[in-house]
């Protein structure tokens, strides 16, 4: 079969799960060259090519599990994340293309200063920290999750890439060293902030294969996380520094209020991302 013709059955397949959440124009063709070339072993075959009866069958599988709604990078078992390539496996939050602009934000704030302290929350495979590490090398980088399965996906993440961050188990600032308190320049978050009764409605793809605690924390907004984060930053942010907290549209004015409520100031919205989707709330701490 050429590759052509068996690019166009993967994506009708794709297109015609309710498993999968259809966002994206085009989303499937993508996913489905993605996973053709992973089969090829990173080589991405022209339309004409002849694939193999192996290659054939291999990658058609790839497409059931992914029409059941199984994440890509659990898939592939790795993600590409700003130059990085992330081991990514069940039961850690799978890092989002969308969480780049969360990254971006704060490396343009920690580059120029002198000796920067950055602190990732919820960092999960430690996406966003090692980021970081590998842009600001500069930097000491801090990242706290509440699961130890994800603390130790994230040192294996560092020691493959050879970067040097600290990741402690803790739930929002625990496990953090005192020493930093009133030192952090940056502190990045993607909180958890679907409300408990929201979770059901969410797409497949997300509800039957992420952890329920990377996507609500479980009250009846889905703002307990942030109220803490606010509530807490002050004390580990120095004066200049930065609070940046990624959510979506649905919720960039809630999370903002939450933000202003708590005394920051100069708090602002900003959207980035290839579609503009992605929102950052920022802000600095009290005066």
């Amino acid at each position: 079969m050429r590759a052509r013709k068996l690019i166009r059955t993967a994506v009708a397949e794709l297109k015609a799960s309710e498993a999968i959440d259809h966002w994206q124009k085009g989303r499937e063709r993508i996913e489905a060259e993605d996973l053709l070339a992973f089969v090829m072993r990173g080589e991405e075959p022209d339309p004409d090519d002849r694939i193999g009866d192996a290659e054939r069958d291999g990658f058609l599988g790839l497409i059931a599990r992914r029409a059941t709604g199984e994440p890509l990078p659990y898939i592939k078992g790795y993600t590409e994340f700003r130059g990085l390539e992330l081991i990514s496996e069940p039961g850690v939050f799978v890092p989002r293309d969308s969480s780049e602009y969360l990254a971006e934000q704060a490396i343009k704030r920690l580059r120029g200063r002198r000796s920067p302290v950055h602190v990732d929350l919820a960092t999960g495979a430690g996406t966003i920290a090692l980021s970081v590490a590998s842009e600001v090398p500069n930097a000491t980088v801090y990242g706290t999750d509440l699961s130890e399965d994800a603390v130790k996906l994230a040192r294996r993440n560092a020691r493959r890439l050879g970067l040097k961050v600290r990741f402690a188990t803790g739930d929002v600032f625990g496990g953090l060293p005192k020493t930093i308190a009133g030192a952090v320049d940056v502190i990045t978050v993607h909180p958890p902030y679907v409300a408990m009764d929201e979770v059901d409605d969410l797409p497949d793809e997300i509800k039957d294969w992420e952890p329920v605690h990377t996507l609500t924390d479980r009250s009846s907004d889905g703002l307990g996380f942030v109220r803490q984060t606010v509530a807490e930053a002050p004390a580990w942010l120095r004066r200049k520094g930065w609070l940046l907290m990624e959510t979506d549209p649905d919720r960039a004015r809630d999370v903002k209020r939450v933000m202003a409520d708590g005394g920051f100031r100069d708090v602002r919205s900003t959207k980035g991302g290839d579609l503009k989707i992605t929102r950052v709330i920022v802000g600095r701490p009290p005066a």
